[in-house]
């Protein structure tokens, strides 16, 4: 296995993929996501991780293995991206308050050698318990999750958020390490 490049920013990923043990380097992608689209598809979502790894793999000059991922958070097929202020993320957080919804996070993994590209998208279920807006409106001033598909981080909920979680919780958080390892192999 040559050179692996995380192709994101995300503190989250980055510490996700430090856990595997696998030596990487950080270049963050610099691809415009399409925040216009609302209606979910398991391919929309793996072509903005393949956008990402692509971004990334086009401006270096080495071989490597370049990782993009891209989570999302979907009610009623819906994707609820990262809300622009603070009132958008309390409306968000509303609608998922007593609610089962699906997080996906996708991954695209380019291999510049071979100019071979691989990609899976993750599903995990999250359940929030029914939430008073006092709650709402305090994690949010608190947490300042405007930079969080669906306005929360599940690692930073307070007790009471949660109902019920099924899947990768890892993979909530950002980056399904079995998902990506079978990628890389």
């Amino acid at each position: 296995m040559g050179k692996i490049i995380l192709a994101s920013s995300s503190p989250r990923r980055q510490n996700i993929l430090k856990e595997t043990n696998l030596k990487f380097e950080i270049i963050p992608s610099q691809y415009e996501e399409d925040h216009t689209r609302t209606v979910f598809s398991y391919e929309f979502i793996e072509n903005l991780a393949y956008n990402k790894a692509l971004d990334v793999s086009n401006r270096i000059k080495e071989n490597a293995l370049v990782i993009g991922a891209d989570t999302v958070v979907v009610l009623d097929d819906e994707i609820l991206g990262k809300p622009k202020d603070e009132a958008e993320a309390i409306s968000m957080l509303k609608r998922l308050s007593g609610r089962k919804h699906k997080v996906v996070t996708a991954i695209a993994v380019i291999n510049t050698e071979n100019n071979t590209v691989k990609k899976t998208a993750v599903t995990s279920y999250v359940e929030f318990e029914q939430l008073t807006d006092e709650q709402i409106e305090s994690y949010v001033k608190e947490y300042k999750p405007l930079d969080k598909a669906g306005s929360y981080g599940i690692q930073e909920l307070p007790s009471g958020f949660v109902k019920n979680v099924e899947g990768s919780f890892k993979n909530i958080i950002g980056l399904c390490p079995d998902a990506l390892m079978k990628l890389i192999v």
